[in-house]
Order: C-alpha cells, then structure tokens, then sequence
C-alpha cells in the first residue's frame, strides 16, 4: 500500500503546480452568473479598460477617416493649405499680341509696382496709336467747325442741313478718337502722354502691383497671343488659411473663432489666426467645404500652396 499512495499523492502535487502556473500567465476574466437575486432579464454590463473613462483612463482622439484630421473636447483639428486674398496675386496679360523684345525677369524675382516687366513689339500698336493723333487733330477742326455752323445757324446766316452736317462729322470723329483712348488706356498707355511724347515703337508692360515673380512664361523673341499671361505676381505680405472642414464640424465654428496652427516643414513653431470666412456649398462628392482664416504673424517662409494643420478652437 505504501508503494502505491506516495506515487498518486506527488502526481496531485504536480497537477495543482500545473494550475497554478496557467491562472497567473493568462489574463484574468471575471465571469457573472445571474443569482437568485438578480431578474431574468437584467443585463449584466462588464468594466473594461477601453471603456473605463470614470476610473481615470484618457479616451483617444477621434481620427478622421478622409482627412486624418483629429477632434477634442474643446477643439477641432483640420489640414489645409496657405493661399492668397484674389486681390493680392496678378496674372499679367495684355488685350494685344506681340513678339517680346526685351525682359530680365526672373522667378521670384521681387518687382515694385508699375516697374517695367518687358516690352513687347506690333504694328498693330503703332497704328493705334496714329488712329489716336489722326482722330484728335480731325476733331479739334471738326470742333471749330461745328461751332462756327451752330452760330451762322443762329443769326440764320447758314442753312440748318450744314450745321447738322457739321455736327454729325464732329461727334463722329470724336468717337473714333475715344474708342482709341480707351484702346491705348488698357495697353497703359494714357493718351496726354502720347500727344507729348509722340508715337512709341514698343509696348510696355508694367507690374499691376507690388510682389515676387511667379509662373513666368516669356523669352525673348516669343510670341505672345492677346490674353495670354506673360506671367504672374503674388503679394505675400497677407497670406491665409483655406482649410478643409465638414459639415457635421459646423456647429463648433463660427467667424471669429480663434486658430491655432502648424506648417509642414516649420517644425513645431505654432502659429495663430481668426476664421474670417466660411463656405457656404458643400462638396457633393466627399461632403467638404471651406473655412478662411486669417493670421495674424507673418512669416517670410509662408508660401502659398504650404501644407498646414490647423485647430479651430471653440468659442466659451
């Protein structure tokens, strides 16, 4: 008998170890079994530690699916881009053609306004400018002229058909000199200085405003087509934000709600703005719109076209 205990008895021991070992490696579950005391249709709600809020656990920020953009409790996340206010970029681009005879510029080149950009050659803007002279010295006869009929008519010393005759020529050709006034107005040429200086062999062409050289699309000896863009000019001094929102965001912004944002290659440098603007049509295809924002630190690096993240913070 005592050959047989000592063997089960060691075997027992080693089970239990066995047990032991495998209850403190695996996690533990606390498993509920309705009692007595409980109803047959209650339900029995389990603590875990995704869902234990209360106990202390931070929950993790949502995560935009399209945008990877994120939302906290008192602020929403965005990404976006810096771009420029229409009035503060400028495609050069002229109504007449030509063949560019000279020009230094360079991209981002910087250029003051109504600096010269290049000049560029036409007979056509050469004839223009004779149809000008032409039509203001007929006029100016035409007009004297027309006066003299309009008092012979009034002391009945001239008949009533030459001073409407004379009339006639006189507002005619006046109109043919305005409609080449207005022509040489928007080659920026004014015609007081025409009528000083006399007949130009080059078309000038000046910088609409003040800013740096982008886009530049002109050599010498090209041929330039009337409304083709010799090249464009930005003003960097206002940038914005254009920033891609949704519509289920709209109710956390509003117009002068503060911004707080960070550009793509700046590091961790924050820097400010004020929602100026909000768009009012929704994308149909990915249900996006578009918030402006202003900023309120320029910064020399700012481009337009940067990629920035943004949060627009709730208003208290």
């Amino acid at each position: 008998m005592k050959k047989i205990f000592y063997p089960i008895l060691l075997l027992a021991l080693t089970a239990c170890k066995g047990n032991q070992q495998t209850t403190d490696n695996e996690p533990s579950t606390v498993s509920v079994t309705p009692s007595a005391s409980v109803a047959p249709n209650t339900s029995v709600t389990a603590v875990t530690e995704d869902t234990a809020d209360t106990a202390g656990t931070v929950k993790q920020p949502e995560v935009d699916a399209i945008t990877s953009a994120t939302s906290k409790p008192n602020q929403v996340s965005f990404n976006g881009r810096i771009v420029l206010p229409p009035q503060r970029q400028a495609t050069v681009a002229l109504t007449m053609g030509g063949v560019v005879k000279n020009t230094s510029l360079l991209p981002g080149q910087y250029i003051a306004k109504n600096s010269l950009i290049a000049t560029l050659e036409n007979p056509e803007f050469i004839t223009l400018q004779q149809t000008y002279l032409d039509s203001h010295a007929q006029t100016e006869y035409l007009l004297a002229e027309y006066e003299r009929q309009k008092t012979l008519s009034a002391e009945q010393a001239a008949s009533q058909k030459k001073f409407q005759q004379s009339k006639a020529d006189y507002l005619s050709m006046k109109s043919r000199q305005d409609a080449a006034a207005a022509q040489l107005s928007l080659l920026g040429v004014t015609p007081e200085t025409l009528l000083k200086n006399g007949i130009r062999p080059l078309l000038e062409v000046k910088a609409p405003i003040s800013g740096y050289a982008a886009s530049v699309a002109m050599n010498v000896g090209k041929y330039i087509n009337p409304g083709e863009a010799l090249c464009e000019i930005i003003d960097k001094s206002t940038p914005m934000l254009c920033l891609t929102t949704y519509e289920k965001d709209l109710a956390d912004i509003q117009v002068g709600s503060p911004v707080q944002f960070r550009v793509n290659g700046m590091g961790t440098q924050t820097f400010n703005g004020t929602v100026v603007s909000i768009g009012q049509k929704v994308d149909e295809t990915n249900r996006s719109l578009e918030v402006y924002s202003s900023i309120k630190e320029t910064n020399a690096q700012f481009r337009p076209g940067m990629y920035v993240t943004a949060h627009i913070l709730k208003n208290n």
